[in-house]
């Protein structure tokens, strides 16, 4: 059957019905092919939240489209010498023209999904390829997330990719942190950051670190009120060994009167140790209180960085809750056992109240 038979309108409704993976490998048809995709599927791209450019797992990284349900994986994407590309059994072999390189493809039988093959010497040129046919195909405003170990992975600088690490052993040394500041220096703000330390500082104020959009830290030293000071991010989950009560008071206050954490959604510290009475916290000036016979709404916010499962933060059902000096914004703040969450609300108090069932 050739789709260029049909009338304009038949090729968008068959169009309409087929995967983003599926239109994507279809886009190499022909010139004329990808034309049509692109000028009949506009809309529908503008859908894509953004593409992920997965953690590598035996050195395969696997691109997806990720949706509410389940991913839409698009390819793998591999280094290997031309030896080991030869050397595949039961695989089909091709070649495509990416935005001009050509790139070596297969598709085996174990995965069913086609595999951008190329040497670790060609791994730039060939990555920037692939991204530059996703722009182009999906369109130059979708987001990409680059997902890698610090500092084991290769880390590309490309046009509209977010960077995602996690750095990748739990003790961090004071040179391996001096090391790791630097490259946040020299680093587009990042999406995501997971780290782990034992340090007994974290780093200076003015750090690129702080400016992350999401991060999840785990501290054995007591570094609460540093983190919670400079965090200037959307997105924090922080899980320490030592805390002291009257930093998130400090930090309650801060936030109810507009001197920090402007940007911040969501909020959640995890005591390592028992040793805390974490509902002191809600004495501090300011917090107020639903009535005990009424249901509170439920606070909720999707992820910076989007896993396959767990797309949004976790729920937030309280009674307790802050207004913000400057705008009159809710913050929700809940206590139980050993963590504390703090989800921030797009509305104002009155608005909020009126969500009380």
């Amino acid at each position: 059957m050739k789709l260029s038979k049909f009338p304009y309108l038949v090729q968008s409704e068959i169009l309409d019905h087929m995967r983003h993976s599926d239109l994507f490998w279809l886009s190499f048809v022909s010139k004329n092919m990808k034309k049509l995709i692109k000028s009949s599927q506009i809309t529908r791209f503008k859908y894509i939240s953004h593409i992920v450019y997965d953690d590598p797992m035996l050195n395969k990284r696997l691109v997806y489209i990720p949706f509410k349900n389940i991913p839409e994986n698009i390819m793998r994407i591999v280094e290997e010498t031309k030896n080991g590309f030869k050397k595949k059994s039961e695989t089909v072999h091709f070649q495509l023209n990416v935005s001009g390189k050509v790139i070596d493809f297969r598709v085996t039988k174990q995965y069913n999904l086609p595999e951008a093959c190329f040497h670790p010497n060609d791994k730039e040129s060939a990555i920037e390829s692939i991204h530059n046919y996703f722009l182009d195909l999906f369109g130059d405003t979708v987001e990409c997330q680059w997902i890698a170990n610090y500092p084991d992975d290769f880390i590309p600088r490309l046009h509209n990719l977010s960077l995602c690490i996690s750095v990748g052993h739990s003790y961090i040394s004071i040179e391996e942190m001096e090391a790791l500041e630097t490259f946040f220096a020299s680093s587009p703000v990042l999406k995501h950051i997971r780290l782990e330390t034992y340090t007994s500082e974290l780093f200076s104020p003015e750090s690129k670190f702080y400016q992350a959009e999401s991060i999840d830290l785990i501290q054995h030293s007591n570094t609460v009120p540093t983190f919670l000071r400079h965090f200037q991010g959307r997105q924090a989950v922080f899980r320490c060994s030592k805390c002291d009560i009257l930093d998130l008071m400090e930090f309650l206050n801060r936030w109810r009167s507009g001197e920090g954490s402007r940007k911040l959604e969501y909020l959640k510290i995890i005591l390592l140790s028992n040793d805390i009475a974490l509902n002191e916290v809600l004495n501090v000036n300011g917090v107020k209180h639903i009535d005990a016979t009424k249901t509170p709404p439920r606070h909720t916010f999707p992820k910076v960085l989007k896993p396959v499962f767990f797309r949004i933060t976790d729920p937030i059902t309280s009674h307790s809750y802050i207004v913000r000096d400057t705008d009159n914004r809710v913050a929700s703040v809940s206590i139980r056992e050993d963590t504390l969450r703090f989800g921030v609300w797009k509305e104002t108090e009155e608005e909020f109240l009126r969500m009380v069932k």
